[in-house]
């Protein structure tokens, strides 16, 4: 009888698991379990290969069927732990790869977290990613602009072609990988690939440097980047500039420039999503007798009536003055909160006006002022 634990089990799942609850779980165990998380632990390494196998199985329709006819005896003849097709950690990342959001060769969440999984480096090394911050005004947002920005970054060292040796001189082979760039030891079950710690995955070494880059093929050089920005993008959004950051090893290809977005505050204009946002002063009597007006917008001016009886704080939508969507969908509205301005300063006549005015209010009948009705509600 087996002595390998049910691969329900394993995966913590009841039998009748769809395909997402299988990939769910084996997601969360290889994560918990990753060799990279858990260094020299054998027990997390065999709950990681455990957790490999069990879905292999039970993702494949045809073996699942098998399994849950015969269990573990369906396999008895299959080798390696029963009907599993992994040899090393390289077979797991292979195969398994593309669940995480990546292709197959340990690419997705494995490459995010770990740096590649277990897959070790080999080659000249790409360029690195560079980050910058864009600032950019609600007017350049709203129509889209090219803008042109100047970095620092690494470029391939004109004096040795990027090799990193002297004039006349070559790199030369390893030894400690024999040029491979890994070097391979066994652990248990599996044999791990590491980038050679000599080389760093170069497959050589430098013996006579450049003088100019110190062995390293590169320099550091200012460079203007045009960035095209579409209209409608927001606050801590990520613009991709692909081949804008640093200059790979020889053969390698450059890293990525990363403009995230950050918008100026605007002396007129709030922006939430596609909407934007204003306030606009209005005197007693524009609002008491109603008018018409113009409203400034992002791309000039736009009449607005106001209804006689509008109320302080009252806000008004204006269809399609807002900001453009990144969707091609439209665009948002403006909306536009109206309030009362009290004039600091008064004529005589219109301080008589007003106390006329008063003194009418106070002689409906059937009527309450704010206050009172306040002091009602309280009452």
């Amino acid at each position: 009888m087996s002595d390998k634990r049910d691969y329900y089990e394993v995966l913590g799942v009841e039998r009748n698991a769809s395909e997402d609850e299988l990939k769910r779980a084996y997601r969360k165990l290889a994560l918990q379990h990753h060799p990279d998380r858990n260094q020299d632990d054998a027990t997390a390494e065999t709950k990681f290969k455990e957790a490999a196998e069990a879905y292999d199985v039970l993702s494949d329709a045809e073996k699942r069927s098998r399994y849950d006819r015969f269990g573990h005896g369906a396999f008895s003849q299959g080798g390696m732990g029963g009907g599993t097709r992994f040899t090393n950690m390289e077979d797991i990342f292979e195969a398994f790869g593309d669940i995480f959001g990546g292709g197959g060769g340990g690419g997705g969440i494995f490459g995010d977290l770990f740096g590649g999984g277990r897959r070790a480096r080999s080659g000249p090394r790409p360029g690195r990613d560079l980050k910058i911050v864009l600032d950019l005004t609600l007017e350049e947002i709203d129509s889209g602009v090219k803008k042109t920005v100047g970095i620092k970054r690494q470029e391939v060292c004109g004096t040795c072609s990027g090799n990193g040796a002297r004039p006349g001189t070559a790199p030369v082979t390893c030894t400690a990988c024999g040029g491979r760039g890994q070097v391979h030891r066994s652990q248990g079950f599996f044999t791990m690939a590491t980038t050679c710690p000599q080389c760093r995955g170069a497959g050589k070494k430098i013996e006579d440097p450049c003088t100019d880059c110190r062995g390293s093929g590169q320099r550091s050089q200012s460079n203007d980047i045009e960035i095209d920005v579409p209209p409608g993008v927001e606050e801590g959004m990520r613009i991709r500039v692909s081949g804008g950051g640093d200059a790979g090893g020889p053969g390698a290809p450059r890293g990525d420039l990363y403009c995230i977005i950050r918008e100026r505050e605007h002396r007129v204009f709030q922006r939430s999503g596609p909407d934007l946002m204003t306030e606009v002063p209005f005197s007693f009597a524009q609002l008491a007798l109603g008018d018409k007006v113009e409203i400034p917008t992002l791309r000039g001016r736009v009449e607005m009536s106001i209804p006689a009886g509008t109320q302080s704080g009252k806000v008004f939508r204006l269809r399609g003055q807002g900001m453009p969507t990144l969707e091609n969908r439209g665009r948002g509205d403006q909306l536009v909160r109206v309030f009362v301005e009290t004039p600091k300063k008064l004529t005589d006549r219109q301080k008589e006006l007003l106390q006329e005015f008063s003194e009418i209010e106070a002689e409906k009948t059937g009527s309450k002022s704010f206050f009172e009705k306040i002091a009602d509600y309280f009452s």
